[in-house]
C-alpha cells in the first residue's frame, strides 16, 4: 500500500518522527532526577551524558525536514537504549521508544516504499 499523496503523508511522518524525538529528549530529562535518589548517586559524568543526549535528541527533532535527519535520529536510538546502563529503568522507557520508532520506520515504509527515501515531487510541483 502506499499513500496516495507521497509528499503530504512523507511530511506528517516526518511531524510525528520529530514528535517522538521530542518525548524522548523530554524521557531522558527526568532520568537524572531518578538517579539522584539511587546510592550511587549523580555524578557530573552521568549528568553531563544525560543532558548531551537530551539536547541532541532535541535538537534531531529540528532537522527532521533535512535530507538525513531521519538517519540521524534512527542512530540516535542506540544510544537512547543505552541509557539503561545508568537507570535499569530506561532499559524499559527506551525499549518503549525504540519499539515505536520501528513502527513509525514500518509505516514510512508502508506508504512511502522505503523507510528513509523521500518521495519525488509529483509533476507540474516545480
Amino acid at each position: 500500500m502506499t499513500a496516495p499523496d507521497p509528499v503530504r503523508a512523507a511530511r506528517a511522518l516526518r511531524g510525528a518522527a520529530a514528535a517522538v524525538l521530542v518525548l524522548e529528549g523530554i524521557a531522558v530529562l527526568f532520568v537524572p532526577r531518578a538517579i539522584a535518589q539511587t546510592a550511587a548517586g549523580l555524578g557530573g559524568v552521568r549528568l553531563t551524558i544525560l543532558l548531551v543526549l537530551a539536547a541532541v535528541l532535541l535538537l534531531a527533532s529540528g532537522i527532521q525536514r533535512r535530507p538525513r535527519g531521519l538517519e540521524i535520529a534512527t542512530a540516535l536510538q542506540v544510544p537512547l537504549l543505552l541509557t539503561g546502563l545508568i537507570d535499569s529503568a530506561m532499559w524499559f522507557v527506551g525499549g518503549v521508544f525504540v519499539l515505536i520508532w520501528l513502527y513509525l520506520l514500518q509505516v514510512r515504509k508502508d506508504l512511502l516504499g522505503s523507510p528513509f527515501a523521500e518521495p519525488a515531487a509529483p509533476p507540474g510541483d516545480g
